[in-house]
């Protein structure tokens, strides 16, 4: 068995566990924006930081990578359970087409599992929404960082 997990920000880069194959392409329909609060690896509660999740939006692509675990039950729980706790702010999972560059008709890869954030303040306590570009950057900015 394999699943495969989307990642559009630091899982891209620094995916933090056990994998098989990670390949660069895009979703559709869904575009990158900062408007999560991350209080646990950057920011405080007091002071949080923002981390991006994706918005729906229907005509645009979101650049990522899709990253696939094989290995059995164990390594694939393993990776779970990692990302469940790494990955705390978002509060919805949902699956999605995979597409790599120059093969935009037909997906690489359907039904990966992509972790984002409910766009509202009352039922998501770590959704902050928009915000203006230089309040933003001064709050990326202005973070405390940790690894996880």
């Amino acid at each position: 068995m394999v699943f495969w997990i989307f990642g559009y920000g630091s899982l891209v880069w620094n995916p933090g566990f056990q994998y098989d194959e990670k390949v660069i392409g895009y979703v559709k329909d869904y575009k990158r924006v900062f408007d999560l609060a991350c209080i646990d690896h950057r920011g405080t509660p007091e002071h949080p930081a923002r981390t991006c999740t994706l918005e729906y939006s229907e005509g645009t692509l979101c650049w990522g990578a899709h990253i696939g675990v094989r290995g059995g039950p164990e390594i694939e729980a393993a990776a779970m359970q990692y990302l469940e706790r790494r990955e705390c702010e978002y509060d919805h999972k949902i699956t999605v087409d995979f597409y790599k560059e120059g093969e935009d008709h037909e997906p690489l890869v359907t039904g990966v599992i992509v972790f984002m954030s409910t766009p509202d303040t009352v039922s998501n306590k770590y959704y902050l929404g928009p915000a203006p570009l230089d309040k933003m950057a001064w709050q990326i900015g202005n973070c405390c960082w940790a690894m996880w």
